[in-house]
């Protein structure tokens, strides 16, 4: 892979070395549901944590293809951390990209790194309307008192929440004209507490508790970004692809994980009965050739995105479609190593069926697939009736390509 980071093939050496560290601790995690601080202290240490920060603010400004490429490592080794570590990977793209950000509240992230893992991740989803991109306004609320803001609200879902030195939080303003803001919430601030909620069937030591908030007040010019209430959540194309890219990242990991653990299975276990390896017999190798097919695919479909986005091509809702694909991927190789390994699989200490656990939580995710398919229905058929060609988004990027060779 290319990458305008020099140092770039080091650090990514050295986060697969991390990932086959965090792969040893993995099951613990997933057993036990605990959160793996040590991990995080691990990745400061590598200086991974600041792998997108801006170079002016101590980081190595890394763009997508370097973040999905180490995401990719760490999710082959401990899912968890990896889906965590997207998340900061995501706020501090954002942070870095729109410009918006307050230049004091910039600051207080920037210091707070240079001494030591401060990870940041958004809180947007509640449980009464689920995600904002199905189009409900939060609601927590915002009220203005003198020269603080008094939050109120209940946010879920808020991965890695243990470890947040902040959260990014979304709230609708008490104003005339009410806003839709995003602002920056210690997680030690008084008012603030975390009601464990998380106990999904997989990516388990992810912590993705709840956030209650009872009248916690944030300085009147600590918002990361606002937007009249009136209109759709803004979701920059670019921005959005790199959110999703990430999440894909992290779940192909897993699979390639599970691929790797069944390679290793059919090749040395041999059955009296059989009298070869497991990797001899034919319905196998075509099992496993799927698998390949299906990594293959997704790892080409994520670094395609990756390498427009970071050229600034158009990708439209292309992050959507990858994720989608990517996901669906990982569930189907997971499953099938599952089935070509037999009851062995489904040994706990085996891990693959921990693998198959991880993955199907992916499709957690918002918005789900059933949206996303519906988004692209409605996208195609609205430039039909438009009486345009109906061209995805990938083939513009395409020839936008073939235009700048030109």
């Amino acid at each position: 892979m290319t990458s305008t980071i020099p140092e770039f093939p080091q650090l990514l050496d050295t986060a697969a070395g991390l990932a086959d560290d965090f792969a040893l601790t993995a099951a613990h995690h997933d057993a036990t549901g605990e959160f793996p601080f040590a991990n995080f202290g691990r990745l400061h240490q590598a200086g991974l944590l600041g792998l997108v920060t801006a170079r002016e603010h101590g980081g190595l400004g890394g763009g997508l293809t370097e973040a999905q490429a180490v995401i990719a490592e760490i999710g082959r080794g401990e899912p968890s951390t990896a889906l965590v570590l997207a998340m900061h990977y995501n706020s501090q793209y954002a942070l870095r990209k729109s410009g918006k950000w307050p230049r004091h509240l910039v600051q207080r992230i920037v210091e707070a790194g240079r001494l030591g893992p401060a990870l940041i991740n958004a809180a947007q989803a509640e449980p009464g309307i689920g995600s904002p991109a199905h189009g409900k306004p939060p609601e927590t609320i915002a009220r203005r008192d003198g020269n603080v803001w008094r939050i109120t609200g209940h946010k879920n879902y808020v991965t890695g929440i243990p470890i947040l030195t902040w959260v990014n939080l979304l709230a609708l303003t008490d104003e005339p004209q009410p806003r839709l803001a995003s602002f920056l919430v210690p997680t030690n601030a008084p008012g603030l507490r975390v009601e464990k909620t998380w106990n999904a069937a997989g990516m388990r030591a992810t912590s993705s508790d709840d956030v209650i908030l009872d009248n916690v007040a944030v300085p009147i010019e600590d918002i990361t970004e606002a937007q009249p209430a009136s209109e759709p959540l803004r979701r920059e194309e670019g921005s959005t692809a790199f959110f999703f890219s990430l999440i894909g990242a992290v779940y192909h990991g897993a699979a390639r994980a599970a691929r790797d653990r069944l390679v290793s299975f059919v090749t040395t276990h041999a059955p009296a009965s059989l009298g070869a390896p497991l990797s001899t017999v034919p319905h196998i190798q075509v099992g496993l050739g799927e698998i390949e097919v299906r990594l293959a695919t997704s790892t080409r479909l994520l670094r395609s995105l990756a390498e427009d986005v970071d050229a600034g091509r158009p990708v439209g809702t292309d992050g959507m479609t990858v994720r989608h694909v990517v996901i669906d991927n990982a569930v189907a190789v997971t499953s099938l190593a599952l089935e070509l390994a037999g009851n062995p699989g489904l040994n706990r200490d085996f891990q693959l069926e921990r693998h198959h656990r991880d993955a199907l939580t992916a499709r957690s995710h918002a918005p789900q697939n059933h949206m996303i398919r519906t988004i692209a229905a409605k996208a195609a058929l609205s430039r039909h009736a438009a009486g345009q060609v109906a061209e995805p988004p990938a083939i513009a990027a395409v020839k936008h390509r073939l235009k700048a060779v030109g």
